[in-house]
Order: C-alpha cells, then structure tokens, then sequence
C-alpha cells in the first residue's frame, strides 16, 4: 500500500509538471524529496525561503546593473559635450605647437582658412575677382589699340568666365545665408570657384606676357589666406644634392608665425627640406627632419631677401638676410645628400608625398624669386642676389620662371621687379 501511494504521488508529480511546462513555457522544475507523512502544502512552504530570497538578490542586482548602465550613459554624453567644445575651441584658434610632417605636436585642420570667417573669406574672393576684372580691362584697352580679333576672342572667353565665377560666388554666399550647406556640397562648390580661378589667373598671365614681352622671371606669388589648398607647385623635381644654396624674396605681415614658404618632399620622407616658422617659435629649416633655428625677422610687412646655405659634411649651414649673414651652425643632417624626384611646393608643408596640407601651417604673403643652386654661393653672390646687382647667378637645378611653377586654388601672380617694387 505504501508503495502504491508513492507511485500514485509520483504520476501526479509528473502531471504537474507537464501541465506547469505547458503553461510557463521555457521553464526549470527543481525536484524536492519529501517525506511520506509530510503534507505537500506544508513541504512547498517550508522550501519557499531560499526561492523568495534568490529572487529578491536577482531583482537587486538586475537594479544595480541598471543604475550603473545610466550612469555609463551620462557619462558618455559629458564625454561626447566635452569633445565637442575642445574641437570648436581648437578650430577658432592657432595651436601654440603646430610642426611640421605631423611629427612636431600639433592639431591637424584641413577645413581651409582658420583665422579668417566665411564673410571675410568671400570677401577675399570678391576682392580677387575685382582685381581679374580690372586686369582684363586693361586687356582690353590693348586690344582695342591693336584691334586683334584674337585679342578680342580671348577677352570675350574670359570675361565670360568671370561673369560665371562672380555666379558661383553670389550663389555661395546665398545658400549660406539660406542655411548652412553640408560639407560635401560645400566643398564641390569651392573646388568649383578655386579651379575657376587658377584658370582665369593661368590665361590671364598669358596674355599680360604676350602684351608686354616682359621677361618670365619678372613675378611674385601672392597667398592672401591662410588655407589648405592654395599653394604652387614646381614642375621639375630636384637631383641629388651634397651641397645647396636656396634664396627668395619674402614679404609677409602673418601672425602668428609666417607659415611654410616652400616644402621639398620625397618618397619616405616628407621634410626633406622645409623652411617654416609657426606659432611664436622663431624661423625652422629642415633637413631630413633635423632641425636648425634661424635668426631671420620677417613678419614685418616687408620684402626681405633671404638665403640659407648647406653643405652634407658636417652638416654646416649659414643664413644670410638683406644680403648679410646673420648665423650659422653644424651638425644638420651630416652626411645625408638630399633625395631626388621629390615634390617642391611654395605655400605649404607637406605631410605626405605632394599633399596632406594643414591650413595652419600655410603661408601667407607674398614670394618672388626662389632659386635653388646644387652648391654653397660665396658671400659676394648672395649680396649681389640681394642688391639686384646685374651679376646675380639664377638658379642651376631650380630656376624662377613662369614656366617652372604651376599654381593651384587661387593663390595669385603678379608683375615684381626685385629692388624696384620693395615695400
């Protein structure tokens, strides 16, 4: 009988059991022994302890677990505020710190010109096309003296295209009054304006030179803002060299820092030559990296003459300014010859192979002049480059000539004459 009534308890059990699965679905049954004589009921409530405590410590924890999620939250939105406003702060602003190559420290931007706002820039622009205008009116007072239809060919193209940029720009400046246009469309329509402009600058320069003959060399580059894409570009590279000498005019009234005057980089290495001043920090030359201070004081407003020269042993170098030297030093980059068919760039530091500009690194002024020679010019050379004397030597692997240098993104060419347009 006894055995009878265990295996009538147990078939109830299993009936039970099937009917809760049916009911909870997915669920655990813990199996419980319990004595013969004990009442069921009285069983289950006696086990019920643990069970009710289990589940109070799960929905605790699952209400920590809970907590800390919202606070993780809260945490990651501060994180995120507080990203945001250091990117607008170092946006508005020049770092105290920025070096060349991304090797020095720095903050890279590459939204175009930091100091200056987008009225001011298009103000820029405004003044730039006004100048195109005025060339081209002068254009065509030429042209009505030597009644040319070629002349009078040319001139309808370009001021048609000039009538087409002015379009661009006062579209520009529409949309951004309307709302602030996103980034993308933003930089098609610059791209559009900066090519329209190097264009209208390369037939423009063309038909000045072949109006007055002047001689090729006889121009200066003219960086008005401080951007990421406007810059020159020289359509040869340099030889390998043991020994160089590179001079140019310069005049800029950039602060803080003149930025990059011209930048040479090769495979593997994107400072292999650079001369730079940045921030407050005095002037830089680079050679490999390696880095020599120069005594130069530019940022005046002034045109100054500028030379530096260097030789691999020892890494000796000397830097003249107006034709007199004002320092020198060793151990630059000894016994490195500087690399062949690299990029030279004027206007921007390069962080990679012909690219990667950063606009707090470019210059802004005016250049004229830059030559490179493969050997160390004496003392009476360098002055007589500085005075414009008739027997100034010209570059012999890097010459100054119209047809050397491409320029991109609206940087600007106009006439100069050394010694005669000073200051």
């Amino acid at each position: 009988m006894a055995g009878f009534s265990w295996k009538l308890f147990l078939l109830s059990s299993l009936l039970v059991v099937e009917s809760s699965a049916q009911d909870f679905g997915q669920t655990q049954f813990i199996c419980t022994s319990v004595p013969k004589d004990m009442d069921l009921c009285t069983a289950s409530m006696q086990n019920s302890g643990p069970a009710e405590d289990l589940k109070t410590t799960i929905i605790q924890l699952r209400e920590t677990v809970l907590q800390q999620k919202e606070t993780i939250v809260n945490q990651k939105e501060t994180i995120r505020e507080l990203t945001s406003k250091l990117s607008r702060c170092e946006s508005q602003s020049l770092p105290a710190a920025a070096g060349p190559g991304g090797r020095r420290p720095g903050s890279k931007n590459t939204m175009g010109d930091v100091s200056r706002g987008t009225t001011e820039t298009l103000a820029q622009l405004g003044q730039t096309l006004q100048t195109l205008k005025q060339r081209l009116e002068n254009l065509e007072q030429y042209s009505r003296g030597n009644n040319s239809a070629q002349a009078n060919s040319l001139k309808d193209l370009l001021q048609n295209k000039i009538d087409d940029m002015e379009r661009q720009v006062l579209s520009r400046v529409n949309t951004l009054e309307e709302s602030k246009p996103g980034a993308r469309n933003e930089s098609e329509q610059r791209n559009r304006v900066e090519s329209t402009l190097t264009s209208l600058h390369h037939r423009i320069t063309d038909l000045e030179k072949d109006k007055d003959g002047r001689p090729t060399d006889k121009f200066q580059l003219t960086f008005p803002l401080r951007t990421n894409y406007m810059y020159a570009k020289a359509k040869m590279s340099l030889p390998e060299m043991y020994s160089f000498s590179v001079c140019l005019w310069i005049k800029s009234n950039a602060s803080p820092g003149v930025g990059t005057p011209f930048s040479y980089a090769v495979p593997g290495q994107a400072n292999e030559l650079v001369l730079i001043e940045w921030g407050n920090n005095p002037m830089e030359f680079l050679i490999n990296d390696k880095v020599a201070k120069l005594p130069f004081l530019i940022n005046d407003g002034k045109w100054h003459h500028l030379c530096i020269t260097w030789t691999t042993r020892d890494g000796m170098w000397e830097a003249y300014q107006d034709g007199v030297l004002r320092g020198n030093g060793e151990n630059l980059a000894p016994y490195h010859p500087i690399k062949p068919d690299g990029v030279l760039v004027l206007g921007q530091e390069q962080d990679t192979l012909g690219g990667g500009f950063d606009a707090t690194q470019a210059f802004v002024g005016e250049l004229a002049h830059l030559n490179i020679w493969n050997k160390k010019l004496s003392m009476a050379e360098i002055y007589n480059l500085a005075t414009c004397n008739s027997k100034a030597p010209a570059g012999n692997v890097f010459s100054w000539t119209e047809n050397n240098i491409e320029i991109f993104g609206g940087a600007t060419k106009w006439t100069f004459e050394p010694c005669r347009s000073l200051n």
